[in-house]
């Protein structure tokens, strides 16, 4: 009876508190300024040639009474998206319980319970990606629509500035885009169909994909159905309506486009040049270094790459090297399946990708692409305690010296070890913060073999010092922002700094664009030899694979892309599919500059050629078996004295 009485106390205590809460939360939204639902978060972004591909939402062009929108549409978007709209306090209490017990569980925020109130409040007010901290705010955006305004004022404002899909925003532009009429004359076919727009307007739009359309405006009917609004005979005979649709496909339905907008935002946030009160009231103009071109390019290899592969995901990312400009990105395959940002949020194990960087390190302290170790198993003595024994992919040895440049070829992570420890563990992690990353990296024995994690962006900016001939740049979204007045607020500097050798970086992109010759085949094959048919141009590239994680890397003077796949939930890989990444990446690269000239580094004056023996490091000659023309800094080139003296030194001091 006593712990029964403890129980009821403070069941009644944390009632009082909630209450007080409550109550206080009213008070200071009722106080506070009023939110101004028709100048709200005025953003409006453009890609590089300054064609609007976001606008905020002040930039409906055609605002409409709530009484001047058909009451079937209006039926339609309450029904299918929040039918207790007019019930609750902008929150619907038993959706948001359901959906935190589920994604708790799976330890996500895929599964969504927004009201229309918290909808509006997220279109008017925040960004696009789901996370706990926008939650938030956006919960005390919705409380203050709620306590400020009517319910049929919020749900004018929502129809009034809700995306229905190709770029169209508000209900009567939708209307008059898709059946060239007023949104007081739709039919209840035409509304169902707009209706079902909104929960993802790059699926749902008919003018994208009819079919998935076609099913959607079904399950809005029968959610109006299921509430007793039409009758089932009603729906039947909708359903089997023929709707003419009067608007143009654009070119901007794009499932990836809303990660790179996340990206703008996440960077607008950083520079800390603009305030969340100045968005709200003036609005801003946010001018991007985005190429549609090469966003299509990316998305089309996704989806091309992807299909059928529901539960793998990607993120990638393209830039110019030569002045840093992010000029596509994507952090998943589908936004509308996940607002999860992997481009700029998620940090993976690099694998192999991680060499190029061990390799021009070594390039820069004396060691040659003819440079030989012994590979075969190997077990490391770390220190008194330790040792280290790395395998090669499959096990596979030549048991026998290679070159360095053989190495980068078949990625063998026996040479690769040599190298680091040979260089010191130190020499890495120097090199690698040195070229622009960022996150911390451990200076241990199997860093070269990618056991670091990174992020995708933070490794394509280290990899753009390569591309660009050893000029850093630091790669960036922002070119500039004006405010509503059309003043300029801030506008990029271009900072460039030469951080690496030129001559050595051209050497470095030589035996990088080896890894896809499938002339050079031996005990094992180039990492790269599957994609060879799909390339038509000269390309330096770096595949790495993990248990979990696949990337590729790899630019040109004119691009660099980078491409991670795997699974969020980090399950193991099969080899069928260490495929992905390298597919994708190679149709992105190759559609991106389809109509371009090629263009390749031009050799600097103090680097030879010469025809190499891959595997001793010689001049090669007749008997050689695998030869190649690889590049040296003059005075380093097999034959000459010094080359001889420390290839001697060098193999002495590490077998």
């Amino acid at each position: 009876m006593k712990k029964l009485k403890i129980i009821s106390k403070t069941l009644i205590i944390l009632m009082l508190v909630f209450c007080a809460f409550y109550s206080t939360l009213f008070v200071i939204a009722k106080i506070s300024s009023k939110i101004d639902i028709k100048n709200s978060n005025s953003i409006y972004m453009y890609d590089k040639d300054g064609k609007s591909f976001y606008e905020g939402n002040n930039g409906t062009k055609k605002w409409v009474k709530l009484k001047d929108i058909a009451k079937d549409l209006v039926n339609a978007t309450i029904y299918s998206e929040d039918k207790n709209f007019y019930n609750h306090n902008g929150f619907d209490i038993p959706r948001i319980i359901k959906s935190m017990f589920i994604n708790i569980k799976s330890n996500d925020l895929k599964q969504g319970a927004s009201t229309i109130t918290q909808q509006y409040a997220r279109n008017l007010f925040l960004t696009f990606d789901k996370t706990w901290e926008r939650k938030i705010k956006e919960a005390w955006y919705a409380y203050k629509l709620e306590v400020t305004y009517s319910k049929d004022e919020i749900l004018e404002g929502y129809l009034n500035t809700i995306n229905y899909g190709n770029g169209i925003l508000g209900i009567e532009n939708a209307s008059l885009y898709y059946f060239n009429k007023p949104a007081k004359n739709l039919t209840l076919a035409e509304s169902a169909m707009l209706a079902g727009i909104p929960k993802s307007p790059n699926n749902y739009s008919p003018l994208n994909d009819e079919a998935a359309a076609k099913k959607r405006q079904k399950e809005v009917l029968q959610a109006m159905v299921n509430n007793k609004v039409i009758t089932s005979e009603k729906m039947k005979d909708t359903v089997s309506e023929k709707l003419t649709y009067y608007g143009k496909k654009e070119n901007l339905n794009l499932s990836t486009i809303m990660y790179y907008q996340d990206a703008v935002i996440k960077e607008l946030k950083e520079l800390k040049v603009v305030s969340d009160e100045t968005i709200w009231k003036e609005g801003v103009k946010i001018y991007t270094s985005l190429d549609i071109k090469a966003q299509t390019a990316l998305e089309d290899s996704i989806k091309k790459n992807l299909e059928g592969k529901d539960e793998m995901e990607t993120s990638a990312i393209m830039v110019n090297p030569k002045n840093g400009e992010i000029i596509a990105l994507a952090g998943g395959k589908d936004y509308s399946k996940s607002q999860y940002n992997r481009a700029i949020n998620s940090k993976r194990q690099v694998g192999s990708t991680m060499k190029p960087i061990l390799y021009y390190s070594a390039l820069e302290n004396g060691l040659t692409p003819a440079s030989t170790f012994l590979s075969k198993p190997t077990t490391f003595k770390i220190d008194d305690k330790t040792t280290y024994s790395p395998s090669n992919y499959g096990n596979l040895y030549p048991n026998d010296d290679i070159t360095m440049a053989l190495a980068i070829c078949y990625s063998d992570n026996i040479y690769a070890i040599k190298t680091h420890l040979f260089l010191g563990e130190d020499m890495l992690v120097n090199y690698a913060k040195k070229m622009g990353i960022t996150s911390k990296l451990e200076a241990n024995a199997s860093l070269p073999l990618g056991t670091n994690e990174l992020t995708i962006t933070e490794f394509v900016n280290a990899y753009s010092s390569l591309a660009n001939e050893g000029v850093k740049t630091n790669n960036h979204i922002i070119r500039k922002i004006e405010d509503g007045n059309g003043d300029i607020i801030y506008k990029y500097k271009e900072k460039k700094e030469e951080i690496l050798n030129k001559s050595y970086s051209y050497i470095l992109s030589e035996m990088l664009a080896n890894t896809y010759d499938t002339s050079l085949k031996s005990y094992t094959s180039p990492t790269c030899a599957s994609i060879k048919p799909k390339l038509t141009k000269k390309y330096a590239v770096k595949s790495g694979t993990t248990d979990y994680d696949l990337w590729t890397l790899g630019y040109n003077p004119d691009v660099v892309v980078g491409v991670w796949t795997g699974y969020d939930d980090n399950r193991k890989l099969s080899s069928k599919e260490y495929k992905y990444s390298k597919n994708i990446w190679a149709d992105a690269i190759e559609e991106y500059l389809r109509d371009k000239k090629e263009v390749w580094y031009d050799k600097p004056d103090n680097v030879v050629g010469v025809l190499t023996d891959l595997n001793t490091g010689k001049v090669a000659n007749n008997n050689s078996k695998l030869k190649k023309i690889l590049y040296y800094v003059k005075g380093s080139e097999p034959g000459n004295t010094s080359h001889s003296k420390f290839i001697k030194k060098s193999t002495k001091k590490t077998d």
